[in-house]
């Protein structure tokens, strides 16, 4: 099988789409004429014109707008924030609008419309560029929030998202645009709200998603060096959460530790850790153990900003603490 980018499993998954569907466009920041700010749009100006991938002003607000009235109007918008620090600018779009409309209009308006772009940290930006913000939106009814970990991931779950019906926040990572992976020629899908099983193991579940996985492998492959089995779950999307999977896991391994990339106040590993000690109490062996952000921002001397983030070396330390060894 081939081996392909993340940002041309992106790119693939938009194109494909769009000549499917003429309703499809997209917009934002750089997207034309730049072939995107991470090239995750390269080649798509060319083949489908100025009229379907739109650059914008740097306007977040205005044109996470435009976005919405057209996906109420019968377009279906994918709108690109360069970061999705950028998108406080347009919050009250996505939340007061693009999320509520459904419900507020009594069913009259859908809105079919993919808000994506990068999140979380990509090295030393400072604090106003490093922000994970996969819980603030997954905290919204009328939203679904993905974070896909790899390219073919990234590709089915897009998909999927450009074809939902209602509003989904596509968070990707600067620091996963060229990872390369295995991604089929053939049509794909992924479906929203099912987690995966990356690892299988026995001894303890670690649960997470998005680029900061990659510490969860890491961990998995130090701690089989000392006989301990790990299951990885990704879980690709964090609105709706595949709490089934989690629990299944948890049930088998009577351990648990979350890994994800936000501080830790009112997080997805705090939901998962009541929702775990509310419905598996009695499997556990050990507390729901999470491994997260420091509660801070994020500085932007390399040693703070290794300090801040979660690593191998955390995950390890969590999975040693929760087997008592």
């Amino acid at each position: 099988m081939r081996e392909i980018q993340f940002r041309e499993a992106v790119a693939e998954a938009m194109s494909e789409e769009m000549r499917k569907d003429e309703r499809i466009y997209l917009m934002g920041e750089e997207v034309a004429e730049y072939n995107g700010a991470y090239k995750a749009s390269k080649g798509m100006l060319a083949e489908f014109g100025p009229k379907r991938v739109i650059d914008t002003p740097i306007s977040e607000l205005g044109f996470a707008g435009i976005g919405v009235g057209s996906a109420m109007n019968g377009l279906r918008p994918i709108i690109e924030f360069m970061t999705f620090n950028f998108s406080l600018v347009a919050i009250d779009q996505i939340i007061s609008n693009a999320a509520k409309m459904r419900q507020m209009s009594g069913g009259q308006f859908n809105v079919p419309i993919v808000f994506r772009g990068p999140t979380a940290s990509a090295g030393q930006l400072g604090a106003t560029h490093s922000q994970a913000f996969e819980s603030w939106f997954a905290n919204c009814p009328g939203l679904k929030v993905v974070v896909p970990s790899n390219p073919y991931d990234a590709k089915g779950l897009l998909k999927a998202a450009i074809r939902d019906n209602d509003p989904v926040i596509f968070m990707e990572s600067e620091q996963m645009y060229g990872d390369k992976g295995e991604v089929p020629e053939s049509e794909y899908i992924l479906p929203l709200g099912v987690a995966d099983i990356k690892r299988e193991g026995k001894d303890v579940t670690i649960v997470s998603f998005g680029k900061i996985i990659k510490e969860a492998y890491n961990a998995a492959d130090e701690l089989a060096e000392e006989g301990i089995e790990a299951e990885v779950i990704d879980l690709r999307t964090v609105r709706p959460i595949d709490f089934d999977a989690i629990l299944t896991s948890v049930r088998k391994t009577n351990r648990i530790v979350v890994l994800e990339e936000a501080w830790p106040l009112a997080s997805i590993s705090s939901e998962i850790a009541y929702k775990v000690q509310k419905d598996a109490f009695d499997d556990l062996d050990a507390p729901v153990k999470r491994v997260t952000a420091l509660d801070t921002p994020m500085a932007y001397a390399p040693t703070l900003v290794d300090a801040y983030l979660p690593n191998k070396d955390k995950v390890v330390k969590a999975v040693k603490e929760v087997m008592y060894i």
